[in-house]
């Protein structure tokens, strides 16, 4: 039995969703819509030029509040005023070389972001469930080739992957002290992979880059083609954030936890497979090469172990790494032929 989104579920639903200018963010926020919720966001300005909040005319189908998760009394305003049944933590500062060049941000974002969505959710009597969203890379990282489960340790070798080990670590702390009570809010956590989709212009990130080379009809340079990531489609990590929240509201304490989304193990690719791949489907002369120079470190093989998610939750994917790849350079083109993203979107999410 595969668990499903239960549109009925989250109909009527009052979600407060931080980061939901970003590009996971507008999915889930554009999901949400589809299905009924009532939505609010929070986060910073889209952080890109074009970004998928904008060009998926996102908006349009919720409350947007452009604010900074590191303001706690502002925060904590716009949580309680709309005093949610589910809160979703999403927002951060997401990019690993960036956390090279601005570790405070990415340690003030990540660390006392989380603290302040955390403390603001403890003053909202109608809460329910808080899904606070980390990342694969919160582990510490062995470079081994089985999968990390939801039990190893917590660590990180850059300031990125730290921070969200930190941000689970007081997740826990929060869980232990503060809603551990049957009529608590459920507060659980969920570690996804590297996501790729359509609507994806962030800097410094492969599918992206990718992509603007293809445009530009120039051959994508790339530093590491043997780093193996748990690619995964954009919907797949939101699916089992949807699922997760759902058990929290309907079985309480019992999914209080930590939950790995990754993709099949046969999925696992290095990133030369992707370029690979994705030459092959977008044709025209596309071509990669490497790129010798000297650059800051990054694991070289990171795996999730998502039997937990399986079991308990009777959560998997739906896509194989083939058919995502197809799908994001299908929007892409979509995109450049200026078709309505918003409805495209939507229509995505339905399959």
């Amino acid at each position: 039995m595969k668990a499903q989104v239960d549109a009925d579920f989250w109909q009527g639903k009052r979600v407060f969703l931080t980061g939901h200018t970003g590009f996971k963010g507008s999915w889930l926020s554009l999901w949400l819509a589809h299905m009924g919720a009532v939505v609010k966001g929070y986060a910073l300005a889209p952080p890109t030029t074009p970004a998928l909040f904008e060009v998926a005319e996102v908006a349009k189908v919720m409350e947007s509040d452009i604010g900074d998760i590191r303001d706690l009394d502002r925060l904590t305003r716009s949580m309680t005023e709309f005093n949610p049944d589910i809160v979703i933590h999403m927002a951060a500062q997401a990019l690993v070389r960036l956390s090279y060049s601005e570790p405070l941000a990415t340690y003030s974002t990540n660390v006392m972001g989380t603290l302040h969505v955390l403390e603001a959710a403890r003053l909202c009597p109608s809460l329910r469930a808080i899904v606070n969203v980390t990342t694969d890379k919160c582990y510490e990282n062995r470079e081994w080739e089985w999968g990390y489960r939801e039990h190893e340790a917590m660590g990180g070798h850059d300031p990125y992957s730290n921070s969200k080990g930190c941000a689970e670590l007081i997740t826990s702390a929060y869980r232990n002290s503060f809603f551990n009570k049957p009529d608590s809010p459920a507060l659980g956590s969920a570690r996804a992979g590297n996501v790729i989709g359509g609507g994806d212009w962030a800097t410094d990130r492969l599918i992206p880059d990718i992509l603007r080379a293809f445009e530009k009809a120039e051959p994508v340079v790339i530093r590491n083609p043997q780093a193996t990531r748990p690619w995964q489609h954009v919907l797949e990590p939101l699916s089992g954030y949807l699922v997760l929240a759902q058990a929290l509201c309907q079985q309480g304490q019992q999914h209080a936890e930590g939950w790995n989304f990754g993709p099949r193990d046969e999925d696992v690719e290095p990133v030369e497979w992707i370029l690979d791949q994705m030459v092959r489907s977008w044709g025209n002369g596309a071509s990669w090469q490497l790129d010798a120079g000297d650059h800051p470190h990054e694991a070289k093989y990171l795996k999730l172990d998502i039997s937990k998610a399986r079991t308990h939750l009777h959560w998997s994917p739906s896509w194989r790494l083939h058919q995502t790849l197809d799908k994001i350079i299908a929007w892409q083109r979509a995109w450049l032929a200026n078709q309505d993203m918003h409805t495209y979107s939507i229509n995505e999410i339905k399959q």
